[in-house]
C-alpha cells in the first residue's frame, strides 16, 4: 500500500476579495470532508460562531470534524503537524491579502507527505482592474492572478453583464494557466474547490457537484491503459470546459493512478489500494459548457493497447 499523501489547497486573493467567505463557505458544506485550515494568525480568519465547538490555544474545532489552526510565522511546522494526524483528509492554507501563492507552492513542493491539490485566487469584480493599475497594488495583484489554477471572480452581483464578460476576458489574459469561474457570496461547489481524494473519503459524500444549477458532470470511462501525457494534455484545452476532473486511471504498465486535474495543473499519483475497480474519471464544469463528445473523443484517442 502506498503511503498517504494529504492534498493541500492554497486560497489567496487581494485584501477584501472574499477569501474568509469562501473559507467559512466551504467548512459549512464540508459534507463529511474533515478540513483543516491554517491562517496566519487567528484575528485573520474570523471562523463563523456557530461552527465553533471549541478552542484549545491555537486550535479551534470545529462542527463536523473540521479544525482550523493558526501558524504564525511558522508554516512548515504547522503543516508537518497537520500532516501527522490521521483524522484529517485536506488541508487548506488561508495565505495573507499580500502573499504570493506560488512562493507558497514552491515551499510546500519541499514538504514530505503533502501534495498541492490547487491553488484559488478570489477576485472582486468590483475594484481587481483597478487594483491591476494601482501603483502601489499593482504587482501583487497581478502575480497573485498568475499563480492561480481557479479564480473565483467575486460579487458578480455587483456589476453589469457587460462588465462580466469584460472581466472575463481580461482575466483570461492575466491568469491564463487558471480556470474563471463567476460567483457571489463565494459561494462555489465544494467538488470543485476541493479535489479531495476519493479513495479517502469513502462513502463520506458525492463526488458530483450538488448544485446541479450552475455545475454539470459525467464519468468518463478510460479503459485499461491510458497514454498519461496524451490525456492530461487533452484534459487542459480550455475548448473543453472543464473545471476539474478527477478520479483514477491505469498506465502503460497497467498501474492505478489518482489523477486530479484543476486549470493546468495535474496531480497524478499512484492510488493508496487497488481494488480492481475500472478506470474513470469525474469531469466537472459550467452546465452548457461542457464539451461531452470531444472529452470523451480525447479519453479513447489516449487509450493504448494493453
Amino acid at each position: 500500500m502506498n503511503a498517504r499523501r494529504l492534498p493541500v489547497t492554497l486560497i489567496g486573493g487581494y485584501l477584501g476579495a472574499g477569501k474568509t467567505t469562501l473559507v467559512n463557505h466551504l467548512l459549512r458544506h464540508a459534507d463529511g470532508r474533515r478540513l483543516a485550515v491554517l491562517v496566519n494568525e487567528f484575528g485573520d480568519l474570523p471562523i463563523d460562531g456557530d461552527l465553533i465547538e471549541a478552542r484549545d490555544g491555537n486550535l479551534i474545532n470545529i462542527a463536523g470534524g473540521c479544525i482550523c489552526c493558526s501558524f504564525g510565522s511558522d508554516l512548515v511546522a504547522a503543516l508537518l503537524a497537520i500532516a501527522q494526524r490521521t483524522d484529517i483528509d485536506q488541508i487548506l492554507i488561508e495565505t495573507s491579502g499580500v502573499a504570493l501563492p506560488g512562493a507558497v507552492v514552491q515551499a510546500l513542493a519541499l514538504l514530505p507527505g503533502l501534495d498541492i491539490d490547487g491553488v484559488i485566487v478570489v477576485a472582486d469584480a468590483e475594484t481587481i482592474e483597478q487594483r491591476s493599475r494601482d501603483r502601489y497594488m499593482s504587482d501583487t495583484v497581478l502575480r497573485q492572478l498568475a499563480d492561480a489554477d481557479l479564480v473565483l471572480l467575486n460579487k458578480t452581483d455587483l456589476v453589469t453583464e457587460q462588465r462580466l464578460r469584460g472581466l472575463t476576458s481580461w482575466l483570461a489574459a492575466q491568469a491564463p494557466r487558471a480556470r474563471t469561474l463567476p460567483v457571489r457570496n463565494a459561494c462555489i461547489a465544494v467538488e470543485i474547490a476541493l479535489g479531495l481524494h476519493t479513495e479517502r473519503r469513502g462513502a463520506r459524500g458525492s463526488a458530483r457537484p450538488h448544485d446541479t444549477s450552475r455545475y454539470e458532470s459525467f464519468s468518463v470511462e478510460l479503459g485499461n491503459s491510458t497514454d498519461m501525457p496524451r490525456l492530461v494534455q487533452a484534459l487542459s484545452d480550455p475548448r473543453l470546459g472543464i473545471v476539474r476532473a478527477k478520479g483514477f486511471v491505469r498506465d502503460g504498465g497497467g498501474r492505478r493512478l489518482a489523477l486530479h486535474v484543476v486549470g493546468v495543473r495535474v496531480n497524478v499519483s499512484p492510488a493508496l489500494v487497488d481494488d480492481g475497480s475500472p478506470a474513470q474519471l469525474v469531469v466537472i464544469g459550467l452546465a452548457g459548457q461542457l464539451d461531452r463528445s470531444a472529452i470523451q473523443a480525447a479519453a479513447a484517442a489516449a487509450a493504448t493497447p494493453h
